[in-house]
């Protein structure tokens, strides 16, 4: 019933920029919470950063300083600008909702995955 289509990945040199977006749609009544998750080759997948109420609340140690999270609740999507972007960097990025239909249901979305790649 929700539907996530993250956008931005692809291939960048080590030191690089990428912005993700994801964008929610679908029965939505309202999204209280969205981030990004990201699964690296042979590890478990982590979390990235995290938006409760339309601010960033939650960095993994590891992008602190580097990433930042943003969210338009109008337009239902988040965004994550990655700075800086170093090799361990790689990893599949998932975007995650925390929302609650407009049944009145609250329930967990994934998107599909952006690949994100960085090598030189």
């Amino acid at each position: 019933q929700v539907q996530l289509v993250e956008s931005g990945g692809g291939l960048v040199q080590p030191g690089g920029s990428l912005r993700l977006s994801c964008a929610a749609s679908g029965s939505i009544f309202s999204i209280n919470a969205m981030g990004w998750y990201r699964q690296a080759p042979g590890l478990q997948r982590e979390l990235v950063a995290i938006v409760t109420s339309g601010s960033p609340t939650n960095y993994a140690d590891s992008v602190k300083g580097r990433f930042t999270i943003s969210r338009d609740n109008a337009k239902n999507t988040v965004y994550l600008q990655m700075n800086s972007l170093r090799p361990e960097d790689t990893a599949v990025y998932y975007c995650y909702t925390d929302s609650t239909s407009t049944r009145g249901y609250r329930i967990p979305n994934w998107g599909r995955g952006t690949q994100v790649t960085v090598s030189s």
